[in-house]
């Protein structure tokens, strides 16, 4: 294919998905990733795309900057990979074992799959985590952090949220972020990020869920350095130059074997 003609497509691509990697791009044209990092090098600078460390995404109007999808869009998006995490990250922790975990569409889905275990005791700021480990057959201890609810991310935050996180201690805190840097997870939303902190302040230690996608795009809060997390539970192994970052962080990668469904 020639480059104008993949180039094409790759815009195409966005238009359909909003963002895609370089590894998957790679894989559908049959070329190499250099080639691959050309073509995206050239539409960002011709003001087509936003490119960033292993992918690129769509540009919207009126918003060129690091963004995050609606959280709706979010629960759709790469849901099989989702799915893959969840089920993976719900046998690493032991029956009865003690967790806060935050809000995201990763977490939702690690929720559905930690709810089929027994005894678990889970403090969360997402009604919607609270509602499915509650309702559950299983016996678990379920605390909902409460505070201003935030709508279009049906999780509750703020200062009176915070304050009562540091009411709890736990052994594990599960977190889904926006994105990972070779030297810390990051989000996208201050008063997010400002959850996650006050949940990482109060457990002992950190597993982070994170799809592929999120590896090596930019955002724009710190949550945490790289050698703060214990876990990152994926969906496929980091590229050489992110698997050097986290294994000199001391970071424990576990890649999710796909969703068989």
């Amino acid at each position: 294919m020639k480059p104008a003609a993949r180039r094409e497509e790759i815009l195409r691509l966005l238009d359909e998905t909003g963002e895609v990697t370089v590894e998957d791009l790679a894989e559908r044209f049959d070329a190499s990733r250099e080639t691959i990092r050309r073509d995206l090098s050239d539409l960002d600078t011709g003001g087509h795309i936003r490119k960033f460390h292993g992918g690129a995404r769509a540009l919207k109007l009126k918003d060129a900057s690091p963004h995050e999808s609606e959280f709706d869009t979010r629960m759709k998006e790469r849901k099989a990979e989702k799915t893959a995490i969840a089920r993976k990250a719900a046998t690493l922790f032991p029956e009865g074992s003690v967790l806060f975990i935050d809000t995201g569409s990763t977490t939702i889905a690690f929720a559905q799959a930690l709810a089929k275990r027994r005894n678990m005791t889970v403090i969360t700021n997402s009604p919607q985590i609270a509602r499915i480990m509650a309702q559950a057959e299983m016996r678990h201890h379920v605390y909902l952090v409460g505070g201003e609810i935030a709508a279009e991310g049906r999780e509750t935050l703020g200062a009176m949220a915070t304050a009562q996180i540091a009411q709890f201690k736990a052994e594990h805190v599960v977190l889904t972020v926006g994105a990972i840097t070779a030297t810390a997870v990051m989000d996208y939303d201050l008063r997010e990020t400002e959850m996650a902190r006050a949940m990482i302040a109060q457990a002992q230690s950190i597993t982070v869920l994170a799809d592929h996608a999120k590896l090596g795009r930019p955002a724009v809060f710190q949550v945490a350095g790289l050698s703060q997390v214990a876990s990152l539970i994926t969906d496929r192994m980091p590229d050489p130059e992110m698997a050097a970052a986290l294994a000199a962080a001391g970071v424990d990668i576990v890649v999710a074997d796909p969703d068989p469904s």
